[in-house]
């Protein structure tokens, strides 16, 4: 270490599900009485600059040290650009460990540039697999595994899926879900539905308190790539929405694939409200009221497990098996009959009612605080912090 009681982690952030797993992580950093620094470094591997601001200034997330200005190209191109511009910067801040969340390119691509230089690689969110290695994630994620000398995991299945890739038992802790933190921190700041959609004509039968609503999203390159098989999500999400109405905020990507294939119509002929990208807040706001959710995303099935609402998860398969077996999440792939089916039972019978997972109490990121300072032995300059 560059001082002897001071521990510098170099935290990368890049897309906006980073956004919710590194904040929490920020604050237990910042109360370590000063035995941790956490320069923050943001790829820009997100593109939506306006959206990333709002969830900078919602998680109470610092500017960041450094910002690399990515931006958005194919996997290839972006991999590559982020580990090009993220060197100078790890050469600079000479950090003890590099801490990457997640499992986008900016996960992947940073972990290789601290690895190659001898920097130990901190890896938060391991050992997840869906098995899919069509998932460029899926990549990511087994990749960085191996790269890593500290891996925190969510849930104990993760443990077993590393062990059997040959990650020695020392390097893995289970230290809970920092996604989860986020939510727990910010549910009584989460923004009402109503306020949000003020201004929105159409949006007041949403909160029919007998028929309620459901939330939407979708942006999988499996299920919005493909024009027929985006056709025929859309024609079935449109036909749910005489069930129940939808709040479907696009994603930028999935409303460019949309357009591109000519199937606005389909949704703007639906009970579905369509709205830009929302703040976490606000979104945090309209799935705590929703009825249920239908989604490929892997942060919203545990945050719906979190909240006890329904999940109907339009994958075929998941890298979080704990929302399914122990909480409130249920796979459907893209089968139509499949879906109605479903979300037929969740509207009859309330869905699955599932419970909250081991460890999924809010306070995953001091427990991360707390075995880097015991790894770099400097739990002594955090006793009174606790």
């Amino acid at each position: 270490m560059g001082q002897e009681s001071r521990l510098t982690v170099l935290c990368v952030v890049g897309a906006r599900p980073n956004f919710m797993k590194i904040a929490p992580l920020i604050h237990a950093f910042r109360d370590s009485g000063g035995a941790i620094d956490a320069p923050l470094v943001h790829t820009g591997q997100h593109y939506d600059a306006a959206m990333k601001g709002a969830f900078f200034e919602q998680l109470g997330i610092p500017e960041p040290d450094v910002d690399l200005g990515v931006g958005s190209a194919s996997h290839a191109v972006q991999t590559a650009e982020i580990m090009l511009r993220f060197e100078p910067v790890l050469d600079e801040l000479q950090p003890d460990a590099v801490l990457v969340v997640g499992d986008v390119n900016s996960t992947i691509a940073c972990a290789l540039v601290a690895v190659k230089k001898s920097v130990p690689v901190v890896h938060v969110e391991a050992g997840l697999r869906s098995y899919d290695r069509d998932m460029p994630e899926e990549i990511n994620r087994v990749l960085t595994d191996q790269i890593s000398e500290l891996l925190f995991i969510t849930e104990r299945s993760a443990r077993d899926n590393l062990q059997r890739e040959g990650v020695a038992v020392e390097r893995v802790h289970f230290v809970g879900n920092v996604m989860i933190d986020t939510l727990r921190a910010n549910l009584p700041r989460a923004v009402d539905p109503r306020e949000t959609f003020a201004a929105e004509p159409m949006a007041e039968h949403l909160f029919e308190a007998d028929r309620g609503y459901g939330l939407l999203t979708l942006h999988r390159p499996s299920n919005v790539d493909d024009p027929q098989v985006l056709a025929a999500l859309l024609d079935t999400i449109s036909e749910l929405s005489r069930q129940i109405p939808l709040v479907f905020p696009l994603h930028p990507r999935t409303r460019g694939k949309i357009e591109a294939a000519g199937l606005m119509s389909r949704l703007q002929a639906a009970d579905i409200l369509l709205t830009e990208p929302l703040g976490y807040l606000q979104m945090l706001g309209v799935m705590s009221k929703a009825r249920l959710v239908l989604t490929d995303s892997g942060g919203l099935q545990e945050e719906s497990t979190a909240l006890g609402i329904p999940c109907v998860t339009l994958r075929e398969n998941t890298e979080r098996p704990i929302t399914v077996e122990q909480g409130t999440n249920t796979i459907v792939g893209t089968d139509p009959e499949r879906i109605r089916l479903v979300v037929t039972d969740i509207l009859q019978s309330g869905g699955k009612a599932g419970r909250i997972p081991e460890l999924w109490d809010g306070r995953a990121a001091e427990r991360i605080r707390d075995v880097l300072l015991t790894w770099r032995g400097c739990s002594s300059s955090v006793a009174a912090v606790g």
